[in-house]
């Protein structure tokens, strides 16, 4: 595979931005297998956004020859009071994210932040060595990438530490390309910053879109936004633990106003799920409502939409099938207790 080509799979959708795609095209130029890393906070039920669209992204770069590093941000997790704080939950539950992107993503390597604290025991005084470089007013604008507003009044010291240890944490890892959701722009950008004044290894960012829930968006006719899929709204989220019919009544209850691709929960599923895993969307239905129909391209699936020559109706069977499809086979493999279901459940 060229250069080329392995640019394409990672700008492929949901990428939105690489920052910069000079500076990854010079990567590969030097290191045909760079090493890549993702964050995650380890805070609930995993979902089709969470797992199945992150995943199917990490696996554009595995196949791009890239070395990736799932990291499990377990003491993230706990300093930002997810899973109610709850150390031995937080432990249970990185089992089964572990587990679980064994089964999406089996070719990457997954590693506990607990576990690279204890290894690196530099780890914490390079920490401190890059807050220095950090205001506290430039923190507190940072904490969007972990939920939290910087005019949230009530913000205990160790939220603080959040920015700056998940920055150290992409240096500790030895990281040339950062990936994660548009929702962590801020910290990469902080990254680019900081480092080179440290004279530390500037990684490559890369942005994927977040995919958004299922609910109507919210905001003015101008202005509108979806909400994106959450943990914390069963109603918005296609979850793994759902059953296949649960799945399908879901999306049956999806917003999807006919003709209407913008901010349309549906067809991003189709761009940015669908037709990343099949070579074709084929939408079954009676000749007396136009037949059936095979799509090999997304576009030509927005065009009809768009000229109504597709129904939500006939896009929410369809799209349910092949999310059903998806979903039930990595159900099957995982693992989710019935005390840890519960547990989950009750600290979200």
């Amino acid at each position: 595979m060229d250069i080329a080509e392995k640019v394409d799979l990672i700008e492929r959708p949901p990428t939105e931005e690489v920052i910069t795609r000079d500076e990854l095209i010079n990567l590969f130029k030097i290191n045909s297998s760079p090493k890549h890393y993702i964050g995650l906070e380890i805070s609930g039920f995993l979902h089709l956004g969470s797992l199945i669209s992150t995943g199917f992204k990490i696996n554009d770069f595995v196949k791009a020859g890239v070395k990736c590093t799932i990291f499990l941000a377990d003491w993230h997790t706990l300093i930002n009071d997810k899973l109610g704080g709850d150390w031995e939950i937080i432990a249970k539950v990185a089992k089964y994210y572990q587990d679980a992107f064994k089964i999406v993503c089996p070719q990457a390597q997954i590693i506990l932040g607990s576990d690279l604290y204890q290894e690196k025991i530099e780890y914490w005084s390079e920490l401190i060595k890059f807050t220095k470089h950090m205001s506290l007013a430039r923190t507190m604008r940072t904490l969007t990438i972990m939920g939290r507003s910087e005019n949230e009044e009530k913000i205990d010291l160790a939220k603080l530490l959040y920015p700056p240890m998940q920055a150290v944490d992409i240096h500790s890892l030895d990281v040339d390309i950062a990936h994660a959701g548009m929702d962590q722009r801020k910290i990469h950008m902080l990254v680019r910053e900081i480092f080179p004044k440290m004279k530390w290894k500037v990684p490559v960012a890369i942005h994927h879109r977040l995919l958004p829930g299922l609910s109507k968006p919210v905001g003015t006719d101008d202005s509108q936004v979806l909400g994106k899929m959450s943990k914390s709204d069963p109603n918005s989220g296609i979850f793994i633990h759902n059953s296949d019919d649960e799945i399908r009544t879901k999306i049956k209850k999806a917003w999807c106003e006919e003709a209407n691709i913008q901010n349309n929960p549906l067809l991003e599923i189709s761009k940015h799920v669908i037709f990343h895993e099949f070579d074709e969307m084929k939408v079954e239905r009676p000749e007396k409502f136009g037949g059936s129909i095979e799509y090999s391209d997304y576009n030509q699936l927005e065009s009809d939409f768009a000229l109504k020559k597709l129904h939500p109706t006939d896009l929410k069977q369809t799209v349910g099938n092949y999310i059903v499809k998806i979903i039930s086979p990595i159900r099957e493999k995982l693992n989710l207790s019935e005390e840890l279901f519960k547990a989950i459940k009750k600290s979200c």
